[in-house]
């Protein structure tokens, strides 16, 4: 069995170890919606976008209003990974918080520093932590929050920091809301300065053409209050079913396993289910699994207690 990737979502290999095709396999090392529409069917009536240079002007303008902001206060990226190396090489430096979080932050850092060590160093957090699932107080405070998971937690886009005046800077993307990995959608929310000099570093045509016809469409589809509600409910019945779920705002929980991350992931991905290693999050005793629809959960239930 290969070993886990370094940032989950590799169901491809697996499939590959066990002689399968990756629609076989029960990717929860990924976190993605369960709600979310169609996208190979909303894609296919996109398609002649691909003959075109990608204008991204709409799409812009369609993930503003959903946040609630102006477009000038919006870039879109190439996923949530570009977003993320934008604004780590505009800080340079910065403190991560603990567990160690989401490794594109120290990827994309010139200089990690542990917020202990400096407590004035700008500090980049996930909202909700990713791995533990939960989220920031209202009191809390960051340089750069990593939104990617909040809309499904909360059923809104975002923690509002921006609009209230403050000086924080939000990195989001739409392959969790609308479980598109393979779209690459992603967006930086910041003041209009910053945006325009993150604009003059970013490549021409970062987001392809595909994703920037479909964004609107998305965008007008999503319904962040039902899906929120329904990951609520679905990770109740999922702590209810998995021993040593630990508590969790996330569509994510973090499970405590008594043999430890790695074996857990192998006995599991023998029987087609794949879940998050956490050992590159600190976390060697613990594995992070996605919340799944019912049909998911039997399956993980099923191949948790054969295991």
């Amino acid at each position: 069995m290969p070993g886990a990737g370094a940032h989950g979502g590799d169901a491809v290999a697996v499939a590959a170890a066990l002689g399968c095709e990756p629609g076989d396999i029960l990717d929860l090392s990924a976190s993605l919606n369960p709600e979310a529409p169609d996208i190979a069917a909303l894609a296919a009536r996109r398609l002649d976008s691909l003959r075109r240079y990608p204008d991204v002007g709409a799409a812009t303008e369609a993930m503003a209003a959903a946040l609630g902001t102006t477009a000038d206060r919006v870039l879109l990226t190439n996923g949530g990974a570009e977003a993320i190396a934008l604004v780590a090489g505009d800080l340079r430096r910065a403190a991560v918080a603990r567990p160690a979080e989401f490794s594109l932050y120290a990827r994309h850092l010139a200089e990690t520093v542990d917020p202990a060590d400096d407590p004035a160093a700008p500090l980049m957090r996930s909202n909700p932590n990713n791995p533990t699932g939960r989220l920031a107080g209202a009191d809390e405070d960051a340089a750069v929050w990593d939104e990617a998971f909040y809309p499904l937690a909360t059923g809104r886009w975002s923690r509002g920091d921006l609009p209230a005046g403050r000086a924080a800077v939000v990195v989001g993307s739409l392959t969790k809301v609308f479980a598109c990995p393979g779209l690459r959608a992603g967006y930086v929310y910041a003041d209009p300065a910053r945006i325009a000099r993150l604009a003059r570093r970013q490549p021409r045509w970062a987001l392809n053409g595909l994703a920037a016809a479909l964004v609107p469409e998305l965008l007008a589809r999503a319904d962040l209050p039902a899906w929120a509600a329904a990951n609520a409910r679905r990770r109740a019945a999922l702590a209810a079913a998995v021993a040593g779920v630990e508590p969790s705002d996330a569509n994510f929980v973090l499970v405590r396993v008594e043999d430890g991350a790695a074996a857990t992931r192998a006995r599991l991905a023998r029987r087609g289910v794949l879940v998050r290693d956490c050992t590159s999050f600190g976390l060697p005793g613990h594995v992070r699994v996605a919340v799944p629809d019912e049909a998911g959960l039997a399956r993980l239930v099923e191949a948790w207690e054969a295991s």
